[in-house]
């Protein structure tokens, strides 16, 4: 701990906030970790409760087309809350959102575990999609600002691979709770509930990354605003963040389903092992190439989700588990590279005053791509069955990664010819 006074430094792209009253912060290092672990905690607990819908459509009995309701209703109250408090941390300070998102997150926590039936978990989703809203686009940024001078880099790579690492493990850890634990929920819900807590703190003895500014009550007003020099790239990245997107969303909300209804497995451990492979491939691919050129990175990147969901619809057709793995692989490799490159394109364009701004709009078009289609779907296989719903989701975000990739394809053709003018005009 090191002993802050009532200065106003300066970060890597804007002044701070001038700390009014004498009180202890965490030093660099140990706030810009903290708020990692913190956020990988909020999306550790997004993807838990994915291998455990199936347990209680067992335990309770209710139709299948619920459980994407259930895994609806999070992406749904996620976006509500990025729409309307997206950036209302430029405006009060990133410490008080994410204070109160971590709070949210615990009762989240505490309606799983005490939960009676599918009701209590719609609800607890529901919480746990306003305190995600809130957190994420505010978490995102404040580790970028957190981060030491020489790790600001580090900072945008873990805010790309955290919110794909924390879903992947959060579903593995879960499944295997599943399977060799007598009460998973106890287990998984009690333990967050703790991190949630000690999340709090850290986050309360960390230093403002802000200064606080007017427009707090007005920013509230839905609205999706992305700062000037992001536009032309925020544009462009629509159509991958929305192929990538869908994708995880195949995985995430109806992998389990899937693997019941196609292939006829009844297993916790293989519920979690296929719903985390992807995006633990994706949050590894990110990190290891965080290095490589951004734009080439997203080209490849997307090629790579078009190649896994092209075999994630062979898989389902053809009822072939071992190749439905390897679609994940494929697409989370794609999703985790892609995605990371998007946010390091993009977070350098926006000031410290904008970033949770821009960010929210980065998720806001993520997580209508995750979580509306697969409600759209949840619908369709009451009506046409499971399989045709499955493949007919598979095509459509195909058509939605050729298109992008035809996007960015374009932009990498602009960027060597603007790197080509200015070699000559040097």
């Amino acid at each position: 701990m090191s002993t802050g006074t009532a200065t106003a430094g300066a970060t890597g792209t804007g002044a701070v906030a001038a700390v009014t009253t004498r009180r202890r912060t965490l030093g660099p290092v140990a706030a810009f970790a903290g708020a990692a672990l913190a956020f990988v905690g909020v999306t550790f607990a997004a993807g838990a409760p994915s291998p455990l819908f199936v347990l209680y459509q067992q335990e309770w009995g209710f139709p299948a087309w619920v459980l994407t309701v259930a895994f609806a209703i999070y992406a749904i109250t996620l976006l509500v809350t990025l729409l309307i408090a997206g950036s209302v941390s430029d405006h009060i300070g990133r410490r008080p959102v994410l204070i109160g998102a971590l709070a949210l997150e615990v009762v989240a926590m505490l309606l799983f575990l005490f939960a009676r039936d599918i009701g209590w978990i719609i609800v607890a989703r529901a919480v746990q999609g306003v305190a995600t809203g809130a957190a994420t686009g505010t978490f995102t940024a404040s580790i970028v600002e957190l981060a030491p001078e020489r790790h600001k880099k580090l900072g945008a790579v873990i805010g790309s691979t955290a919110p794909v690492g924390g879903l992947a493990l959060g579903a593995l850890i879960t499944g295997a709770a599943v399977q060799f634990t007598s009460q998973p929920t106890v287990l998984i819900f009690s333990a967050l509930a703790v991190v949630f807590a000690a999340g709090i703190v850290v986050v309360a003895s960390s230093r403002e990354t802000v200064t606080r500014r007017p427009g707090a009550i007005r920013s509230l007003i839905p609205r999706l605003s992305v700062p000037r020099a992001a536009r032309r790239e925020f544009a462009g990245a629509v159509p991958l963040l929305a192929a990538t997107w869908m994708l995880a969303g195949l995985f995430l909300g109806l992998a389990p389903s899937i693997v019941r209804g196609v292939f006829h497995i009844d297993s916790g451990l293989v519920n979690g092992l296929i719903v985390a492979l992807q995006p633990a491939v994706g949050a590894l691919a990110g990190f290891l190439l965080s290095r490589a050129p951004a734009r080439l990175t997203i080209v490849w990147g997307t090629v790579a989700v078009l190649i896994g969901v092209t075999l994630a619809v062979v898989a389902v057709a053809g009822s072939v588990l071992w190749l439905l793995f390897v679609a994940a692989v494929f697409g989370g490799a794609g999703f985790g590279v892609a995605f990371s490159a998007t946010l390091r394109i993009l977070s350098p364009l926006a000031p410290n005053h904008q970033r949770a701004e821009l960010f929210a709009g980065v998720y806001l078009v993520s997580y209508l791509a995750y979580g509306v289609p697969a409600l759209v779907v949840g619908e369709l296989i009451g009506v046409v069955g499971l399989l045709p719903s499955v493949i007919g989701y598979g095509l459509a975000i195909a058509l939605v990664a050729a298109v992008a990739l035809a996007t960015q394809l374009s932009l990498l053709q602009k960027d060597r010819a603007r790197r080509a003018q200015d070699a000559l005009a040097s």
